[in-house]
């Protein structure tokens, strides 16, 4: 019998990941209901995350911050004012969502 990951209960996830050796190592058991999704190899612009911060950055470009506490108080100012709503568009890829509507038809 599979494993299944208790925080999901009965649901699915997929999980988007890179190639990197510790992600795709066979001494990985996942659980039956997560999903690893590989992003191709050497295309980090097809990691959700990169989008957010290229998001996170843009207010911060051509600024200036004489201390690493100056620069962090705006940062903290952007996380606050970010939404859940806003990650999911920044952060969704056509792809993923379609990975997303196959399992959930399984």
């Amino acid at each position: 019998m599979m494993m299944r990951s208790q925080q999901l209960g009965e649901d699915y996830a997929i999980l988007q990941i890179d190639q990197a050796p510790a992600h795709t190592s066979c001494g990985i058991n996942w659980p039956e209901n997560i999903i690893p999704l590989l992003q191709p190899l050497h295309c980090p612009q097809l990691n959700p995350i990169e989008r957010l911060w290229h998001f996170l950055k843009k207010p911060l470009k051509n600024e200036l911050f004489s201390s690493l506490q100056d620069l962090r108080e705006p940062i903290q100012q952007l996380f606050e004012q970010l939404t859940f709503e806003q990650v999911i568009s920044i952060s969704s890829y056509n792809f993923i969502l379609e990975a997303l509507l196959y399992a959930a038809s399984y």
